[in-house]
């Protein structure tokens, strides 16, 4: 007999697989479009600043400076929102006893950091072969920084994604937020450029402190605000202990709504 161990790796063994089977290979152009939309965004930003003439940020180059802001915040933001809708997208799988609503939004989660894998290197070695420096100089610093940023994702997707079961009207709100978040979050615009006194209230936002923790993960020499691993991290447990109890308490409501 399996184990319930071995009976919650084999369910998430399948949801994966069928998880990345439609998101890659849904359509012809699956892969394409997942590339297209950060690219466009890094090329539109990075034009603009080309035509202020802007050729670094904070020490660095502002192409490198953009990459990293700009595919940081896609795998912060992919992440919540697969995971916000996680529920409705798998509801027929709640028929099986074996799968639970924790497996489907983690599973979907997942996918989202595979994908966010591949752009990465795509688009980093795209960078590299226009003479780019890719090479991060603190690796830790920088992994750390992307598995907090996917782990906020994951935490804010568990509970928006509660939060439009029981309001389904919601889940607008909470897709609309992520415009300001992509905004006040130091993705196009450097903090620097902040009038000092509104600074303070842009750190109360975990997003900065994931992102400049990355570009100072690749450039030890960046100058940016006083970021904090630790208070990325708080929001990181804070969110996902949220998440995950109101999935534990909730869970035969989720399952028959």
């Amino acid at each position: 007999m399996n184990s319930p161990f071995i009976n919650t790796l084999t369910v998430w063994q399948a949801l994966f697989l069928r998880e990345a089977l439609d998101r890659f290979f849904g359509s012809r152009a699956a892969w394409g479009w997942l590339l297209a939309e950060p690219s466009m965004h890094i090329g539109f930003i990075g034009g603009i600043w080309g035509a202020m003439r802007r050729n670094s940020m904070g020490g660095i180059n502002v192409s490198m400076w953009i990459i990293l802001g700009m595919l940081s915040f896609f795998l912060f933001r992919r992440t919540a929102v697969q995971t916000l809708h996680a529920l409705d997208c798998n509801r027929a799988f709640f028929a099986f006893r074996q799968v639970r609503p924790f497996d489907v939004a983690l599973v979907r989660g997942g996918v989202e950091a595979f994908s966010m894998f591949f752009i990465f290197l795509f688009i980093l070695g795209a960078a590299a072969m226009l003479g780019l420096d890719v090479l991060p100089e603190d690796l830790l610093t920088a992994l750390l920084a992307l598995v907090g940023l996917w782990l906020f994702g994951l935490g804010y997707g568990l509970i928006t994604s509660v939060g439009m079961r029981l309001v389904p009207d919601s889940g607008h709100i909470f897709q609309i937020l992520m415009l300001p978040l992509y905004l006040i979050s130091g993705v196009i615009m450097p903090l620097t450029m902040v009038p000092a006194a509104y600074r303070g209230w842009l750190l109360w936002n975990p997003l900065v402190h994931g992102l400049e923790l990355v570009r100072l993960g690749f450039f030890r020499n960046y100058h940016t605000l006083d970021v904090s691993m630790a208070y990325l991290y708080a929001w990181v447990l804070g969110s996902l202990f949220l998440g995950m109890a109101l999935y534990r308490g909730l869970e035969t409501r989720l399952v028959t709504q």
